[in-house]
């Protein structure tokens, strides 16, 4: 397992890649380090999400479909979504969250969780809720 740092908002996060997800972490891991934007979920609860709009997470050229999926991320499980319904995006937990869109229930590959900062999952999720977009920046530990 590889670990990964987040930071965003003035938080630091440790997170774990998860096993059951080899072929979302392989493509994400050949990311970083990876910076973009985190914002408020709208449909899902307490969340915050980075939206990837029409971004394909590719291995050697092949799109990242469905590996252990879920819809009902725990505090600390870091999603990915790989787009169909709605845009591509990761989706970050921070409090209970049924991960939705305007079209309806979806479901994302469970690919990292936070082992380390957890408890400052809710005071992060709501410095994004009322301050809005802030920086997160993922690197490999």
């Amino acid at each position: 397992m590889a670990r990964v740092r987040i930071i965003a908002a003035g938080y630091m996060f440790e997170a774990e890649t998860h096993p059951d997800a080899p072929e979302t972490v392989k493509a994400f891991l050949s990311l970083l380090p990876y910076r973009q934007k985190l914002i408020h979920v709208r449909w899902s609860g307490e969340g915050c999400w980075v939206p990837l709009g029409g971004y394909q997470l590719e291995n050697d050229g092949k799109p990242v479909g469905f590996e252990n999926h879920t819809s009902h991320p725990s505090v600390g499980d870091v999603l990915f979504y790989p787009g169909g319904y709605s845009e591509a995006e990761i989706i970050m937990a921070y409090g209970p969250c049924v991960f939705s869109s305007k079209m309806g229930q979806l479901a994302g590959n469970h690919f990292l969780t936070i082992v380390k900062g957890k408890e400052q999952l809710r005071p992060f999720g709501l410095k994004i809720l009322w301050e809005g977009a802030q920086e997160v920046l993922f690197g490999l530990m």
